[in-house]
């Protein structure tokens, strides 16, 4: 018995492989993952996979960043051990108005009123309908890798989904420096980087009301050395206005994100 199952396993190939969780169904052990590209195995994809061991599904949820191993026997391929790379938060804590704080995916996410570098407020409650990604900045962030990075995977959603952005797809850019990032201000970031598109709004409005909606997606900030430091997440919310996903850090693609956007659309 323990002579046929080292055969069997010295049969298998495997692959290392990271990428960002789509999809969870727990009753047929699946995981669909948008991967980045395996060398020598296959190119960066959209994948569903099966798991060997059910256990690693209990606390997965789309969203989270993950490194796994790819075994492929015989035509079969499942992923046999698997590594949470970051993970969205778990929710709950702090009342804010009445609102729990960083919302927990699946939950309905309280409505919120901000001002766009369009013109006028913005609320979360007009976008029913709609899929709607949500992303935390500030304008004057020098780092490359952090508010710039985020800007850039929000470009290649407005390219990719550039028929259905303000038809079935809102970006919502939200400044945590809203003394300095007034409407003005966040219209020449957008025409920076060419996101004057009516499905892309910058937002803004009083600190109490951008607290309240970092507390609602679980975003910290506080300023240190003249700059703002900062955590950085990227919510979906779903066409019912439900946290769909949390992404959280900057190790993820915009191909990635829109590969989370479209399996939100297609529910």
């Amino acid at each position: 018995m323990i002579l046929a199952a080292l055969t069997a396993s010295a049969c298998a190939t495997h692959h290392q492989a990271r990428g960002l969780v789509l999809r969870v169904d727990r009753d047929t052990r699946m995981v669909t993952v948008s991967h980045e590209q395996v060398p020598g195995f296959m190119d960066a994809m959209v994948m569903p996979f099966e798991l060997r061991d059910p256990s690693e599904l209990t606390d997965l949820v789309a969203g989270d960043r993950i490194a796994f191993r790819i075994a492929s026997r015989k035509g079969q391929t499942r992923i046999d051990r698997l590594r949470l790379l970051s993970a969205a938060p778990p929710g709950g804590g702090a009342v804010v108005d009445g609102s729990t704080a960083a919302v927990r995916v699946g939950e309905p996410i309280p409505d919120f009123s901000l001002t766009s570098h369009h013109g006028g407020p913005v609320t979360l409650s007009s976008l029913r309908g709609k899929v709607t990604a949500i992303a935390f900045v500030y304008t004057r962030c020098p780092l490359p890798d952090y508010c710039p990075r985020t800007m850039s995977n929000f470009l290649a959603v407005k390219q990719r989904f550039a028929g259905r952005l303000n038809r079935d797809v809102v970006l919502l850019t939200v400044t945590f420096d809203p003394q300095y990032d007034t409407a003005e201000t966040l219209r020449q970031y957008a025409r920076r980087y060419g996101a004057e598109d009516a499905g892309w709004h910058f937002l803004t409005g009083t600190k109490a009301d951008v607290a309240r909606v970092c507390e609602l997606f679980g975003v910290e900030f506080w300023p240190e050395e003249g700059l703002i430091t900062h955590t950085l997440r990227t919510a979906v919310v779903d066409r019912d206005g439900r946290l769909a996903a949390t992404l959280e850090g900057r190790d993820y693609s915009g191909r990635q994100l829109g590969d989370l956007l479209d399996v939100v659309l297609a529910r």
